[in-house]
């Protein structure tokens, strides 16, 4: 199905679906043997390019790997540099919503409006601006970047 760019609340319900299509898929392919919690992430940056990640665990417990910072790994091997909007998508009666060390992680790339999508195996259950989740956030500028 073909988007009418024109019409910007099609647009941006085809990005969620795309989001949402990418971090099911991202879930799925989780490794996740100890907590037994998959979490997939999916994020469009400044080209509307969908990059994905998963959650990675590890037997020596810090060294496994959120789904955000995954998806943003895929961003920028891909050449990208900006997030327009994230999605987590995990199992679970409420949002499930990036960790601290993830939000701080997006902020690099985001700005302080860019939507931050919650979802469950359902669909969306919350929708957050970064400044909601992180708010007088430190980021990139804060260093004269």
């Amino acid at each position: 199905m073909r988007v009418d760019e024109r019409d910007p609340e099609r647009r941006d319900e085809a990005s969620l679906d795309a989001l949402f299509a990418a971090a099911l898929a991202a879930r799925e392919r989780a490794h996740a043997p100890y907590s037994r919690f998959k979490v997939g992430a999916a994020l469009s940056d400044e080209q509307g390019r969908v990059h994905a990640g998963c959650n990675v665990e590890n037997a020596s417990y810090p060294v496994g790997t959120c789904a955000e910072a995954g998806a943003i790994a895929a961003m920028v091997a891909a050449g990208g540099t900006r997030i327009r909007a994230i999605l987590v998508l995990g199992e679970g009666d409420g949002p499930v919503t990036p960790c601290g060390a993830c939000r701080q992680r997006i902020r690099e790339f985001a700005e302080s409006a860019t939507p931050v999508h919650a979802a469950g195996l359902g669909g969306i259950l919350a929708s957050f601006t970064l400044e909601a989740l992180l708010p007088a956030s430190f980021g990139p500028e804060t260093l004269g970047g």
